[in-house]
């Protein structure tokens, strides 16, 4: 099957409030991480920010998950701007520079109409094509808090998955709670109405990958962890078919106690696939340290590797070449 690598890039400001997300070094840089995750898999470093995307306790981005797993399956990427601060310094489709905004203040996305319409014309261009799969990846810090928020204004009974081995679901809660106030809904109300959750409490990278969805009508990896939930959970709502339809993600996810994706996604009805990678023999402290609950997914790592095994490649092989990028990285560094 041919398939083609789709990574949507998208901001909220919901990142910026501390302790939410921890997709970058602190608050601010989390602007800086969808570009630099983008970069990163076309250079042996990003150009955005001389760094690579890591934690507050310095853990790699797992755009290495997936930028190893394109060094072996030499796969196609395509990057797409659903709506970031600043444009990615490779080759990319502008879908929207608007970022999601901060929903305990005012809607998150008044502009979630035009994202899709213009995602689903270039989802429509590429069902022109003999590309018969969209892997479909994203990088977009503090979406988990978007994505648990869509999924209670919608009624799931849901919780999102966290970069940290310490989910801050009280903080997301809290935040979630403020923004319903502000909207004056309660959870469940929107059940009938997953565009208005969508306007209300999403974020561009949601947008951009329902309106993708739309416009290509052949099959769909939702390259994700518990974010793709709320994707998946509006294209049902919408009417979508979700037989054409996975969520791939990584076995740290599946393994996230603190996470609901595996009832979730039975919930709304949707196949997942779970890539078991495994660092816990690595020599480097910041990979084995993703068995220990830190960063899980993101930047489509487990539909990377699921391209990567369906080329022929093991898992084991995937792990590896991670260690030999994670290696490259540690000696870019040394003086």
């Amino acid at each position: 099957m041919k398939s083609l690598f789709v990574l949507v890039l998208g901001n909220t400001e919901v990142s910026l409030i501390p302790g939410i997300s921890v997709a970058g070094a602190t608050p601010e840089l989390t602007k800086l991480t969808p570009p630099a995750d983008a970069e990163y898999l076309f250079y042996e470093k990003p150009r955005i920010i001389d760094a690579i995307p890591v934690t507050p306790e310095g853990h790699p981005t797992p755009a290495i998950i997936t930028k190893a797993a394109r060094e072996l399956a030499n796969f196609s990427i395509l990057v797409v701007r659903g709506g970031t601060y600043l444009a990615p310094l490779v080759p990319h489709v502008h879908i929207s520079s608007a970022v999601g905004r901060d929903f305990r203040r005012e809607p998150a996305l008044p502009e979630f109409g035009e994202i899709i319409r213009t995602a689903k014309l270039l989802g429509e261009e590429l069902n022109k094509t003999t590309i018969e799969e969209l892997v479909i990846g994203e990088s977009t810090p503090g979406g988990t808090t978007t994505a648990q928020a869509v999924l209670w204004a919608m009624g799931y009974d849901a919780r999102t998955s966290s970069a940290s081995p310490e989910n801050p679901q009280s903080l997301k809660e809290q935040v979630i709670a403020e923004g319903f106030k502000r909207a004056g809904i309660e959870r469940g109300q929107l059940k009938d109405n997953p565009l208005e959750a969508l306007r209300q409490f999403g974020d561009p990278m949601m947008a951009a990958v329902v309106g993708l969805a739309l416009g290509f009508r052949k099959n769909i990896v939702l390259a994700g962890g518990t974010q793709m939930l709320a994707v998946s959970a509006l294209l049902r709502a919408i009417g979508e078919d979700m037989s054409r339809f996975m969520i791939a993600t990584t076995k740290w996810v599946v393994n996230d106690r603190s996470a609901t994706l595996i009832e979730t996604a039975k919930e709304i009805g949707i196949i997942t696939y779970a890539a078991d990678l495994d660092f816990s023999k690595s020599e480097f402290k910041g990979l084995r340290d993703y068995e220990n609950g830190y960063v899980k997914e993101g930047v489509g790592a487990g539909g990377a590797t699921w391209l990567a095994v369906k080329a022929g490649f093991s898992p084991e092989e995937v792990s590896a070449k991670v260690g030999e990028l994670y290696r490259r990285l540690m000696e870019m560094k040394s003086p």
